[in-house]
């Protein structure tokens, strides 16, 4: 009944705005890589850099910017950031047309979009926060979750076709388009938004520039309140990883989350290798299974409301949250022919399942135990570390393989994977340290 219910008007902008930028996205999938192999001619090397630069230098220019989102109305962020996405990509069919695209503006590009990214979901975070009451933050969270892997599922092999026809340069104009489109998606939300509470001295600084507004003598006293907050942010850009590990429930969902992403993507090279290389699949087996599978992220997110009003919010994370942690190991006994093909589409159809549980429980959970104005820099955090988690093991799954062979090292991900379930095991006990213990368990 609850994921039938409407969310308001509002609420409906801001998933449109969501589902037309992830469609487009998704569209876009490996896009960059196939216009760097097929455009510019680049190696392997160039290719495997393009992917690292994106990541890991968006990731370190985000942690500036959740500090000065957090002081500021978030509408205008997203706005602001969509914007930047539609015109860095924007660039690349532009120069591609005048002939002078290179492949430092694909690195420059990546860079730009991946700061972007993070800084529009870290802003989306305290905006759904702000437009959903809290007994509803978790059919929100289903509702972006089910729209994500329906995107996932149909939005590659749309732009695989996409790019049959028109080429990798014209899924790039999509996307762009797509991040316009939810520009102003974001923008018929409309309602006033508060401007940020802020605290301590830059409040004081900002205090005596609005009197001085009023006064018509605001340049001098604005000029201070801002200089007042640029000094504060610059030392509250830990502040999302210190809010993080000191709480008893954040903490252990943190490292369990960033370590179960960080380890199945790690292996997501490696299975196109074994697939690809190895068994000699068909690029449209490959991508069949890992497409259709996605089905089960939609019924994931379906169920998670029902199975959390019948079980508790905390049950329902501890066992899809082990169960989405037992499925890689079978990636390590695929074979060639129709019989592997099933294999890795049933364990992927599990793993997709699972997460399309665990993830609206987790993110609402999430949100519920950061404060208002703490919510962008713990979302910065966590998105950054994530990112940079996955870079890492990516890379040092790739050097694995090298050594004790592709399959192998698919199977060490997998036995891994098995132990991060203990993690979960302590989110219980924050439940119990915590004034919120009841809302986290109960969704009330």
């Amino acid at each position: 009944m609850g994921a039938r219910r409407s969310l308001g008007r509002r609420f409906g902008w801001l998933w449109a705005a969501y589902a037309v930028s992830t469609f487009g996205t998704r569209l876009a999938f490996d896009a960059f890589p196939l216009i760097a192999v097929l455009v510019l001619h680049a190696g392997p090397m160039e290719v495997s850099a393009l992917a690292a630069a994106g990541l890991a230098v968006g990731a370190v220019l985000a942690v500036s910017l959740g500090p000065w989102v957090e002081a500021r109305r978030k509408r205008p962020v997203m706005i602001g950031m969509d914007l930047v996405r539609f015109t860095a990509l924007l660039s690349v069919p532009a120069a591609f047309a005048l002939g002078l695209l290179s492949f430092v503006q694909l690195v420059v590009v990546s860079v730009v979009v991946a700061a972007a990214d993070i800084t529009f979901n870290a802003a989306a975070g305290a905006c759904l926060k702000a437009l959903v009451r809290p007994e509803d933050l978790l059919v929100a969270n289903g509702r972006f979750e089910a729209t994500s892997w329906t995107a996932t599922m149909l939005g590659p092999p749309l732009g695989g076709a996409a790019i049959g026809v028109f080429g990798p340069v014209m899924t790039v104009v999509a996307d762009a388009v797509s991040y316009l489109l939810s520009a102003m998606g974001i923008r018929a939300i409309g309602g006033g938004e508060p401007r940020p509470v802020r605290t301590g001295r830059a409040a004081d600084k900002w205090e005596q520039a609005d009197r001085a507004e009023q006064a018509g003598k605001a340049g001098k006293a604005q000029k201070k309140a801002e200089k007042e907050e640029s000094r504060l942010r610059a030392g509250e850009l830990l502040d999302g990883w210190r809010h993080i590990l000191a709480d008893p429930t954040l903490r252990p969902l943190f490292l369990n989350t960033v370590l179960v992403n960080g380890l199945i993507m790690a292996t997501a090279p490696l299975l196109a290798v074994l697939m690809l290389g190895h068994l000699g699949f068909a690029p449209w087996q490959y991508a069949l299974a890992f497409s259709a599978p996605c089905v089960g992220g939609l019924i994931g997110s379906r169920l998670a409301p029902p199975l959390v009003a019948r079980f508790g919010r905390h049950r329902v994370m501890l066992t899809a949250g082990t169960l989405r942690a037992c499925w890689t190991l079978g990636l390590a006994f695929v074979g060639p022919g129709t019989a592997g093909l099933v294999l890795v589409m049933a364990v992927e159809l599990g793993l997709i399942t699972s997460v399309g549980v665990f993830n609206p429980v987790f993110t609402t959970c999430r949100l519920e135990r950061t404060a208002t104005e703490r919510v962008t820099r713990v979302l910065t955090a966590w998105s950054v570390t994530g990112k940079a988690t996955i870079a890492a093991l990516t890379a040092l799954w790739g050097l694995l393989a090298g050594l004790v062979g592709t399959r192998t090292a698919v199977g060490i991900a997998g036995v891994l994977l098995l132990a991060t379930p203990l993690l979960l095991l302590r989110v219980g006990h924050g439940y119990a340290q915590s004034p919120v213990r009841n809302r986290c368990r109960t969704g009330l």
